[in-house]
């Protein structure tokens, strides 16, 4: 098994009885980010892209804004702890409406989404992480998953962040259900166009909204329903 799974005897139950069998588990990992010696959350994780999970983790939190705000970053796997050393005084960063004339037909839609499922190694083996990727409108460009489904937007954004790629006027991918908190860690990137296989919450939608962010969600199976700021979708003129 890898890191980020494990194998597990167990007695498989169906209409017709009952046998032993194997089933693959996904591993959950105790991270605790510590920020300039402090101690500020710890997160149960899958036990990947550490580095990323807190570098995003700290940026969604408004601790940091970019790269430059970090002097240093060390991971203590065995201990279960990542370090952050950064700047003092860092401003915080706070959820602008987002301005952004990017445009993406549905067909790009569909056809980034089939890209992201085949991408899912670990959801096909457990059925047990969320998945969220960075894309523009042909290419998934960053990718991660977790159990968690904020931890994976925050790798997400954390590989961006530490890389320096860019997050203005690109695509925000994600498995899970959009709550005020994923629209804005969206927003707080300045990502215009958050795409969601799963369904957004009342104030997913409102946030959306006002912050003029593209929301789009249950896209999947060619099909998918637009919330807000819809005209950045093109070719769903209604009939």
């Amino acid at each position: 098994m890898t890191d980020t799974m494990e194998q597990f005897p167990i007695w498989r139950v169906t209409g017709t009885g009952q046998s032993i069998d194997t089933d693959v588990v996904v591993r959950e990992f105790p991270l605790t980010i510590t920020l300039n010696n402090k101690e500020v959350a710890t997160l149960p994780c899958s036990p990947q892209k550490l580095n990323y999970l807190a570098a995003g983790f700290l940026a969604s939190e408004g601790l940091i804004n970019s790269h430059d705000d970090i002097i240093k970053i060390t991971v203590y796997r065995k201990k279960g702890t990542v370090r952050v050393k950064t700047k003092k005084h860092t401003p915080h960063t706070q959820a602008k409406k987002v301005d952004s004339d990017i445009e993406i037909s549905a067909p790009q839609v569909f056809a980034l989404m089939d890209d992201f499922a085949r991408r899912s190694e670990v959801f096909k083996a457990t059925g047990g992480v969320h998945s969220a990727a960075l894309a523009d409108s042909e290419h998934i460009l960053v990718f991660s998953e977790d159990i968690g489904r904020h931890n994976a937007i925050d790798k997400v954004f954390g590989e961006c962040l530490l890389k320096d790629i860019t997050t203005a006027g690109r695509l925000l991918i994600t498995s899970g259900r959009v709550s005020s908190e994923i629209m804005l860690r969206v927003a707080k990137r300045n990502v215009p166009l958050l795409i969601s296989r799963a369904a957004p919450t009342n104030l997913g939608v409102r946030l959306a909204q006002n912050l003029g962010v593209t929301l789009v969600g249950f896209a999947r199976d060619k099909k998918m329903n637009l919330y807000a700021n819809e005209q950045r979708i093109k070719g769903q003129e209604a009939k």
